[in-house]
């Protein structure tokens, strides 16, 4: 999932500790939602969208690229 978290808190001036302190998790778990590493809960990406006052699809870009192929039907 691509997110848009990076360029808000910038342009707040906030640190990731900031902003991991603001919404009550780890400044990690800010920096891995911004590498890309993981995908926060919907109940903590509400929590960051209304920090921002965005809507969640505002600061969470879903990809449908990233969703995995479903499995071919094989014949055994």
């Amino acid at each position: 999932m691509k997110t848009r978290l990076r360029v808000l808190r910038a342009e707040r001036e906030w640190s990731q500790a900031e902003l991991a302190t603001a919404v009550g998790v780890t400044r990690q778990t800010i920096n891995s939602i911004e590498t890309g590493r993981y995908d926060p809960s919907l109940p903590l990406a509400i929590k960051i969208a209304r920090l921002f006052g965005k809507h969640v699809e505002e600061v969470f870009l879903y990809d449908e690229s990233e969703l995995a192929a479903p499995a071919a039907d094989t014949d055994y």
